[in-house]
Parts: structure tokens; C-alpha cells; sequence
């Protein structure tokens, strides 16, 4: 195990490890050990009461967080002719049909979401084993199959976010950034739980949100107190 700097031990120092705090005092604590030399993203995970290797189980979704990410998303879509000229004018990054599946099949990769038309799945279709693995495949549930695709990148460039369980039965996910103001992050945080709430899939049983902590990309994980979690 690598030792710990001084500055990692100072900052694990400041947060009781024992203890689960409320949701503003522990967003105060996050933003305070934000130290690093640039702007630390404010991480939330959250340990949920469910097996995703049954289907009924699965915990998937999206939410739009009211502040905002604070991060540029670059946004792909798959589109032909008005559609494609519409992407673009909403702020799309990169818009194509068979020539953006080629530049992927090619491996570059230089976005953070893909949005398809309806008629354009055939094509995206045939890059599943290498969108998939990395959670970019379009999916109607979500909002990223669609004919309105300038409003699913205005959407997406305004601050809506994906989130998936993982196999452990956890869900990360950036809900802003260390600059943002306190008020700002628990709006976020109170919106991304209660999406994730929400999504509570038909076959979880007993306790569905057991564990809830956030951090910054850098500091130390500040244990949330369920309690608080209930009434989000």
C-alpha cells in the first residue's frame, strides 16, 4: 500500500470516519478540503440494496441537475439532413451518419454522450461491443434515441446526467463542481437522489438506499446520515 502524503493525511484527518454527518454540513466539509490546483469535481455514490445481474433489479436513469455540472459535455449525434442541421445548431459537438461510425470503429472517441434518430440505430446498431462497454450506447428510455435531438443536447448540455448502478450495487456521479456554492450542490445532490430514489426498481427488497457519501476528486469520502436521505 502506497503511504499517504502529508497533505492526504491532513485531509483524511479533518473527517470523522465514525460518524455520519448532515447533508449541508458534509457539503461544507467537501468544499473546504477542495484544495487542489484546479476544480474539483463534488463526487456522490450511493450503495444500494440491489443484485443488477437480475433484470428487475437494474437501476438506471437520468436527471437534470438544476445548477449544472460545471463541466463542458461533449455531445455526438447520430442524424441525417434537418435533424443533423438542427444538432448543430442546438451545440452538438460532432454530428454524422456513416462517416461518425467509421471514426469510432476507427477508435476515436472524443465525446461524452451520443444521441441518435430513431431511422439512425441501424448504424449505431453495429457499434454496441464499442459504445456499450463505455455506457455511450443510445437508449429511448433515456432520452438519447429521439427525433427532438436539439432538445436532447440542449438537455444534456444544461446539465442532465446518466446514472447506472455498477455491479457492487453502487452509483457514482459527479453532482457539480468545488467552486460551486453550497446552496447550488445540495440542490444538486437533493435532485440526483431523488431521481435515483425514484428508480427504485420492482424487485429490490428491504433497505434500497443503505450507504450515501460524497467527496471532491481529491479529498476525502464525508458519510451521509440516512436519516437525512429519507426525507430527500
Amino acid at each position: 500500500m502506497a503511504k499517504l502524503t502529508k497533505k492526504q493525511k491532513a485531509l483524511a484527518g479533518a473527517v470523522d470516519r465514525d460518524r455520519f454527518y448532515a447533508v449541508d454540513e458534509a457539503i461544507g466539509i467537501v468544499k473546504t478540503n477542495a484544495t487542489a490546483k484546479f476544480d474539483e469535481t463534488v463526487e456522490i455514490a450511493l450503495n444500494l440494496g440491489v443484485d443488477p445481474r437480475h433484470a428487475d433489479q437494474m437501476v438506471r436513469g437520468v436527471v437534470t441537475l438544476p445548477a449544472g455540472t460545471g463541466k463542458d459535455v461533449r455531445v455526438a449525434v447520430f442524424a441525417r439532413g434537418d435533424k443533423a442541421e438542427q444538432a448543430t445548431a442546438a451545440g452538438a459537438d460532432i454530428v454524422g451518419a456513416e462517416d461518425l461510425m467509421e471514426t469510432i470503429q476507427g477508435g476515436t472517441i472524443n465525446f461524452d454522450r451520443v444521441i441518435a434518430t430513431p431511422d439512425m440505430m441501424g448504424i449505431v446498431g453495429r457499434l454496441g461491443k464499442v459504445l456499450g462497454p463505455k455506457g455511450l450506447m443510445p437508449n429511448p428510455k433515456l432520452g438519447t434515441v429521439t427525433p427532438n435531438v436539439a432538445e436532447a443536447v440542449k438537455a444534456t448540455k444544461g446539465g442532465q446526467v446518466e446514472f447506472r448502478v455498477e455491479k457492487a450495487g453502487i452509483i457514482h456521479s459527479g453532482i457539480g463542481k468545488a467552486s460551486f456554492s453550497e446552496a447550488d450542490l445540495r440542490r444538486n445532490f437533493d435532485a440526483f437522489v431523488d431521481a435515483v430514489v425514484k428508480a427504485k426498481p420492482t424487485g429490490a427488497k428491504g433497505k434500497y438506499v443503505q450507504k450515501v457519501a460524497i467527496s471532491s476528486s481529491m479529498g476525502p469520502g464525508v458519510r451521509i446520515d440516512s436519516a437525512e436521505i429519507a426525507s430527500v
